[in-house]
C-alpha cells in the first residue's frame, strides 16, 4: 500500500503489542512515524526496527493521561510538522482482578482507567485536529475492544465503550475539517508480550475458543484494518468501528458444539 509514502503517522502506545504491529506496518507502507508512549527503552527498540527496514521514526516519552504533557507534545509537533496525516489512538491500560486496584478508592480507580484510555484519546484527538486538518487525507483511528460488549471486572469495558462513543462524536466534529474518524475493535490478540491473554482451562485447552478460526489474532491483522481505515480507500467511511475478532461477536456460545463435527476440537489450544 503506497497511500502512506511520504505521509506522517502518529501511533500512541506504539512501542509494544498491537501498537508496535501498527507502527511496523505503517513503516512498511512508507510512513514517517511518530511513536508516543511511556517507556523510552521499548520506544528505542521500535525506532531501531523501523530504521532497520529503511524507515524513519522518532519517539516521544510522555504520560498520555496527563493533559499538560499532551498539550506540550501538540505544541512541539505543530512547530515541527507541516501537517499530520494519521493519528492512531492505541495506548491504554487494563486492570486485572487483583493487584493494586484492590487498594484504590472509587475515585482513584476510575481515574486510573479513564485517564490512559478515554482521556488520552480525547486529548490527542482534540489537540492534534488542527494538524490533521492540514493534510489532504487526515484521519484518526481509535483502538477500542470487544470488551465494550461485555461487563468485566475493572471497568475496562466502560473506558473502551467511551472511546467508541468518542469516535462517533469526533467524526461529527472533524468532518468539517476534512478529517475522518473511525475505530477498530480487536478481539483476543496474541502479542509479543503475552501470547496467552485468553482464559484457558487447567490442561491448556481453551475455556472458550479465541475465535471461530480456533486461534488468537495477530497485531498485524489489527494493523491491516487500521491502515485501511486510515487510507484514502476509506474516504467515505467515518464514525464507524470495525470489529476484528475472528467472528466471535456473531455467534451464540451455547451453539458452539454444533459449529464443527467435533465440538471439543474447537475448544482446544491451537498448536
Amino acid at each position: 500500500m503506497s497511500h502512506f509514502r511520504d505521509k506522517t503517522a502518529l501511533v500512541t502506545g506504539g512501542n509494544s503489542g498491537i501498537g508496535r504491529g501498527i507502527a511496523l506496518r505503517l513503516a512498511k507502507a512508507g510512513a514517517r512515524l511518530i511513536i508516543v508512549a511511556r517507556d523510552p527503552e521499548k520506544g528505542a527498540r521500535v525506532v531501531a526496527e523501523v530504521e532497520a527496514m529503511g524507515g524513519m521514526a522518532e519517539f516521544h516519552a510522555l504520560d498520555l493521561a496527563e493533559a499538560n504533557q499532551v498539550t506540550a507534545l501538540a505544541d512541539r509537533l505543530t512547530s515541527s510538522l507541516g501537517s499530520l496525516d494519521l493519528l492512531v489512538n492505541n495506548a491504554g491500560v487494563g486492570m486485572s482482578r487483583g493487584g493494586v486496584t484492590r487498594q484504590m478508592g472509587p475515585v482513584e480507580r476510575w481515574k486510573a482507567l479513564r485517564g490512559p484510555n478515554l482521556d488520552a484519546t480525547y486529548m490527542m484527538s482534540a489537540t492534534l485536529l488542527p494538524l490533521l486538518a492540514k493534510s489532504d487525507q487526515g484521519a484518526i483511528v481509535n483502538i477500542s475492544s470487544t470488551a465494550t460488549w461485555h461487563g468485566n471486572w475493572g471497568l475496562y469495558c466502560a473506558a473502551k465503550a467511551g472511546i467508541e462513543g468518542l469516535t462517533r462524536a469526533f467524526a461529527a466534529e472533524a468532518a468539517s475539517h476534512g478529517v475522518r474518524v473511525n475505530g477498530v475493535s480487536p478481539g483476543w490478540i496474541a502479542t509479543e508480550n503475552d501470547a496467552t491473554s485468553h482464559p484457558a482451562g487447567p490442561k491448556g485447552e481453551w475455556a472458550l475458543p479465541p475465535s471461530l478460526f480456533n486461534r488468537m489474532g495477530t497485531p498485524d491483522e489489527i494493523a491491516a484494518a487500521v491502515l485501511f481505515l486510515g487510507a484514502p480507500d476509506a474516504s467515505f467511511i467515518t464514525g464507524q468501528t470495525l470489529i476484528v475478532d475472528g467472528g466471535m461477536m456473531v455467534i451464540d456460545y451455547p451453539s458452539l458444539p454444533a459449529l464443527t463435527e467435533n465440538g471439543d476440537k474447537l475448544r482446544s489450544r491451537p498448536e
